[in-house]
C-alpha cells in the first residue's frame, strides 16, 4: 500500500515539475541575439544568362523531324482521327 501512495505522490510530483517548466519556458523573452529579417532584401547574387530570351515563333530543343518520321507521325494522325484511339 506504501509503495502505490509513494508512485502516486511522485507521478504529482513530476507533472507539477513540467507544468512549470513549461510555463516558464512561455513566458521567458527571446534571447537578445536572436536572428532578425533583414529590412532591404540582399541583391541579386545570381550570374543572369548570356542567351537572348525565347521568342515566339522559337521552340525550346525541338529540332526538324525527318522527313519519314514526319510522314509516320502525320499517318498515326490520321488513323486516331478516323478511328479513334
Amino acid at each position: 500500500m506504501n509503495t502505490k501512495w509513494m508512485t502516486l505522490a511522485a507521478l504529482v510530483a513530476s507533472v507539477l515539475v513540467s507544468n512549470v517548466a513549461e510555463v516558464a519556458a512561455q513566458t521567458s523573452p527571446p534571447a537578445a541575439t536572436a536572428t532578425r529579417p533583414a529590412k532591404t532584401p540582399p541583391d541579386q547574387t545570381s550570374t543572369p544568362n548570356a542567351s537572348p530570351p525565347a521568342t515566339t515563333t522559337q521552340t525550346t530543343g525541338e529540332a526538324n523531324p525527318d522527313p519519314t518520321v514526319k510522314k509516320m507521325n502525320e499517318d498515326e494522325k490520321q488513323k486516331v482521327d478516323t478511328k479513334g484511339k
